[in-house]
């Protein structure tokens, strides 16, 4: 079963079951998995690691608005953009701990060779490209930045 079959099947038991926040949540996203592929121009459903992708954009577009509601003193609206982070976090892949991730790193920078704090964005883009959907951008910059600084 792909992500959104899966996505699709948790809408039709949020309906019947009338979980109003969790059922908002997963329209706007089989919004965006859908306006996704129609700006790709695909006939078929996207993959899931394309559907990941606009997951994690999504997940993002909920933590910006949770900091700007808080510095606005929304907390209402910040409750709610935090009930809809919880639930399309559900659906990402389980990420890596930063312990790993600072593996994953120290071996990329040993097979690189001679590196230092300059080569950050060569050093950053190879990490990416193997970690993948693994682990988020920011706990793996945090990685290379303590690898290449000590």
């Amino acid at each position: 079963m792909s992500l959104i079959d899966n996505i699709t099947s948790d809408i039709k038991e949020a309906m019947k079951a009338k979980e109003t926040a969790k059922l908002s949540a997963l329209r706007m996203l089989l919004a965006a998995l859908k306006n996704k592929k129609i700006e790709l121009k695909q006939e078929d459903d996207l993959n899931d690691e394309q559907t990941i992708q606009i997951i994690k954009s999504e997940i993002k577009k909920r933590k910006d608005s949770i900091i700007a509601y808080e510095e606005g003193n929304r907390v209402d609206l910040a409750k709610k953009e935090n009930a809809e982070l919880e639930i399309l976090s559900k659906y990402m892949p389980e990420q890596m701990s930063e312990k790993a991730v600072n593996e994953v790193v120290k071996k990329i920078v040993s097979s690189l060779g001679d590196v230092g704090p300059t080569d950050f964005g060569r050093v950053m883009g190879a990490a990416m490209k193997e970690l993948k959907g693994q682990a988020d951008g920011t706990v793996v910059s945090e990685a290379v930045k303590k690898v290449l600084n000590s």
